[in-house]
């Protein structure tokens, strides 16, 4: 008779080890729900070094280099504090990721490693309406700090991002 169990066997007990792992990597994770088509919101915010969206939240965006804000590597300064670059770009998954690279508190290269935004926009089918996710990953020895700042300013920008289609 095959296995017919959602877990594969394995020496020992016969099942697969359930036990938690520890945790590693600490994030943040916020979304909204913009009046607008999944496309129109992604050609809004996919371009790096093009932010008029977040009005009232980000005050200056500085590009960084030669790398234009639609090609992996495009680099900036946001509000004159925060240094990040873009590390993917995916039109056909509506979807980029970036690095914190430097910035002021928690997110200081001296105290959070491995910071990697992702920004995704997916389509509401029934109401032609859009889902955006922004997300962070990173490591520090303050996880929480870092969330109580971060958190806020994606709450932020989301609102901002609703108010542009609004």
């Amino acid at each position: 008779m095959g296995n017919t169990g959602a877990s594969s066997p394995v020496p020992g007990n016969g099942f697969a080890n359930t036990a938690k792992k520890e945790k590693t990597v600490d994030g943040c994770y916020n979304s909204t729900i913009v009046n607008a088509p999944a496309d129109e919101v992604w050609k809004a915010i996919r371009d790096f070094h093009v932010v008029p969206w977040a009005e009232g939240v980000v005050t200056s965006c500085t590009a960084v280099g030669d790398v234009a804000g639609d090609q992996v590597g495009a680099r900036r300064v946001l509000n004159e504090a925060f240094h990040e670059t873009l590390r993917t770009l995916d039109d056909d998954m509506r979807e980029f990721t970036y690095t914190i690279d430097d910035g002021p508190g928690p997110v200081a290269k001296e105290v959070v490693q491995a910071y990697v935004g992702r920004v995704r926009v997916l389509p509401v089918t029934d109401s032609d309406t859009s889902f955006v996710e922004w997300e962070s990953t990173y490591r520090s020895a303050d996880p929480g700090a870092v969330g109580e700042f971060c958190n806020p300013i994606y709450v932020a920008l989301l609102g901002a991002l609703k108010k542009h289609f609004s």
